[in-house]
């Protein structure tokens, strides 16, 4: 494969995702950023006006890109087949993740992106960013670090700078193939696992009463920092099964216990 075509591949393994996104223009606006920096896959969650002209008017012959954009009802389902995620955001609101500068975080995208992953980077609603719901679903963050005495950042604008420093991580050939050949867990499979791991933990009385709500969170964090494989989600999610067995068994034995000691009290 030459040097384009492999450019090219990463590049088609990278999306730009935009939630809930308010000015039409702007969807456009962020196809022409794209486009002008070599990526093509833009993905719409919930748009509030789309297909619009003033999309395809500021698009600026970036056409194609729009005529291909995909939508989706929500964050979770335009991320569901990726293995790394990306919140572009300002403020993390009490929501620990990684923290990426654009430089940063265009070195690790293309990496992935160079072994085989799928990667989105996705951004907020123009005037509210990213809610909490949607940054957990977010591997890492990536901040432009604007004037803090004028920090507001154009949404189109924003996508401009992170497909810049893609391009020229691109150009530069930072991207390196990763050495893990097992595929890493994609956003959907992570969430199949988080459920079934509160599940466990409910089955096993593991929170005495208390609310899980804190706990879970710290759990949620210490899994997507480890990016865990398709592999290794497997074998937790087999721990995680023999736990509730054993303590579906154990409940089985003290009903059975109870049983007997009225029958002996009788």
């Amino acid at each position: 494969m030459s040097v384009d075509e492999e450019r090219s591949a990463r590049a088609a393994r990278v999306r730009f995702v935009l939630v809930n996104t308010s000015h039409p223009g702007n969807i456009g606006s962020a196809a022409r950023a794209i486009r002008t920096m070599g990526f093509e896959r833009l993905d719409l969650v919930a748009p509030e006006s789309f297909p619009h002209g003033d999309a395809y008017a500021l698009a600026a012959g970036a056409l194609d890109v729009l005529d291909r954009a995909r939508r989706s009802a929500t964050l979770e389902q335009a991320v569901a087949d990726c293995t790394l995620v990306v919140g572009a955001t300002a403020r993390l609101r009490g929501v620990s993740l990684e923290e990426w500068t654009p430089r940063e975080a265009a070195a690790r995208v293309l990496a992935a992106a160079a072994g085989g992953r799928e990667v989105a980077i996705v951004f907020g609603n123009e005037r509210v960013g990213l809610s909490n719901d949607e940054i957990r679903l977010c591997h890492a963050a990536v901040h432009i670090p604007s004037d803090p005495g004028y920090s507001s950042l154009n949404l189109a604008q924003a996508v401009q700078v992170v497909a810049y420093e893609l391009r020229m991580a691109q150009l530069e050939g930072i991207a390196m193939r990763q050495g893990n050949t097992d595929a890493p867990a994609t956003s959907a499979e992570l969430e199949g696992f988080f459920s079934h791991l509160e599940a466990t933990l409910d089955d096993i009385d593991f929170h005495k009463g208390r609310s899980p709500r804190t706990i879970l969170r710290r759990l949620r964090k210490l899994f997507l920092r480890a990016r865990p494989d398709q592999r290794e989600l497997r074998v937790l999610r087999g721990i995680l099964a023999d736990a509730q067995r054993m303590a579906r068994l154990a409940g089985e034995r003290g009903m059975q216990d109870g049983d007997a000691g009225t029958e002996r009290g009788g």
